[in-house]
Order: C-alpha cells, then sequence, then structure tokens
C-alpha cells in the first residue's frame, strides 16, 4: 500500500529508542525526509543516521526548542508536513511519594512540549495545504494508574490537547490524532533501571516477575513490540487516514475494556 509520504518533511520527538526510532525507521522506509529529535546527542546520531535521516539534539521541555525545530525544517527542509509528538517518560512512584517537580516535570514533558510544537507546526502546515501531527499517548491516559499518578493525569490532558487541536485545524486539513499504547517493550520498561525494575524493588519480586504481571495484564497477554505501535502511528501520518481526525486510537492489546 503506498501512503503516500514519499518526500513528506517530517518530525519525530523522542526518536533516539523505542517506539520513537521505529517510527522514524518506518517513515524514512516510506520515502520521507525525517527530522529525529531527541536529547542524548549521540544515541540521536547513531538512530539518524541509520535510515540516512536529520537530526536535531535538543529538550523539547525547553520553550525555544520547538521554533527551532519548525524553523529547521523551513529553512533546511522546505516546510514541515508531520509532527509526531513521543518523547515521553514515567517511573513507579506512589501518588504520596510523588513531589510538585515530579508533577511539573510530566506536565512540561507531556502537555506544554506537545502544545509548543502544534502551536508552531500547525499554522504552517495549512500554508502548506494541510498536515499530519499524531501524539503518542498512553492507556494510562484512558484511565486511572497508580503507578505514577503524574503520568496518568497528564496524559489524560494530552489525549484532551489533542483533540482541542484537532478540531482547530481541521478545516486547513491538518489532521490531529492521539495513539494510546498499553506496555510496550521498550526501554522504558525494559531498560536496567526501567519500570519493570522499579516496580520490582518496590513490590518486592523479581524484575521478571514483575514483567509478568505487566504481560498478563492485556488481554492479548504480552508487551507490544514497539513496531507494532510504529505501524499505527505511520498510517496516521499517511495519506491514506484522510478521514481520521480528533481519534484518540487505542493500541494497547485491550488494556482498557472500553468501545470508544
Amino acid at each position: 500500500m503506498d501512503l503516500g509520504l514519499d518526500g513528506k518533511v517530517c518530525v519525530v520527538t523522542g526518536a533516539s529508542r523505542g517506539i520513537g526510532l521505529e517510527v522514524g525507521r518506518s517513515l524514512c522506509a516510506e520515502g520521507a525526509r525525517v527530522l529525529f529529535v531527541g536529547r542524548d546527542p549521540d544515541s540521536l546520531v547513531q538512530a539518524a543516521d541509520g535510515c540516512g535521516a536529520e537530526y536535531l539534539a535538543g529538550d523539547v521541555t525547553e520553550p525555544e526548542v520547538a521554533e527551532r525545530i519548525v524553523a529547521t525544517c523551513a529553512e533546511q527542509m522546505g516546510g514541515i508536513d508531520v509532527l509526531v509528538n513521543n518523547a515521553g517518560t514515567s517511573f513507579a512512584r506512589g501518588l504520596n511519594e510523588l513531589t510538585d517537580d515530579d508533577w511539573q516535570g510530566q506536565w512540561e514533558l507531556h502537555v506544554m512540549a506537545p502544545m509548543r510544537l502544534m502551536r508552531a507546526a500547525a499554522p504552517r502546515m495549512v500554508q502548506r495545504g494541510g498536515g499530519r501531527i499524531v501524539n503518542v499517548c498512553s492507556s494510562a491516559g484512558k484511565r486511572p494508574s497508580l503507578t505514577n499518578a503524574a503520568y496518568s493525569v497528564t496524559k489524560a490532558a494530552q489525549l484532551s490537547l489533542s483533540r482541542v487541536f484537532a478540531d482547530t485545524y481541521a478545516a486547513g486539513n491538518v489532521l490531529v490524532n492521539a495513539v494510546a499504547p498499553g506496555p510496550v517493550s521498550s526501554p522504558l520498561w525494559m531498560a536496567d533501571d526501567g519500570l519493570a525494575a522499579q516496580i520490582a524493588r518496590q513490590q518486592g519480586i523479581s524484575r521478571e516477575e514483575a514483567l509478568e504481571v505487566q504481560a498478563s495484564k492485556p488481554p492479548l497477554g504480552r508487551f507490544a513490540e514497539p513496531g507494532e505501535i510504529a505501524d499505527v502511528i505511520v498510517f496516521l501520518c499517511s495519506e491514506r487516514a484522510s478521514n481520521v481526525t480528533g481519534a484518540a486510537w487505542s493500541a494497547d492489546g485491550g488494556t482498557v475494556a472500553i468501545v470508544i
């Protein structure tokens, strides 16, 4: 299937690993011109070089970075057609252990950073005749999670933010959607000090036991692979998704038991 992405200028944040890396690779494979964005320059260069993409090192929570990203696309790549807001993180910390800084950090990363990028990119997309924006949210935004309440609450806000931009820019053919993954076998969970290890320490169990418990929660009975989530995201970036906007697509193996 031709997704109509050949030559499109795409930005992917959090692109040096996990879902973001797979999205970037898939977009490159479709012939898109991709700007990988991430905080770790070494990992970012390696990721971008692996598929011939451009890269920009920066922390998207810094207010000026959004304009720098969009300006880079305009000046060096000719514009911007697709934005994938993937940068995000979580940690295992109980409600009573979360500090004000924890809450503010999650808010800046999951709400303010994608808001600034959409605010900078969407008007330029309108001028080009349209575009695609996909926000990588979480099943935790569709129902409360006690693993990290700040993550859950800010991901819920990100889902609402996606809908606000979708309604605002639909007339300009800028289609904005969200994808809500469940547990994914990415470094967020699988790294030596990832969520599985953190939960294991909290509960006094092994890392392997923590992974087994988490894998048993979705009806599919397993973690998703990053590439499976990337496939959904790339479709929503494509011309084939021309009648989809304002959606919050669950890609969670059935984790959240809702019909909408």
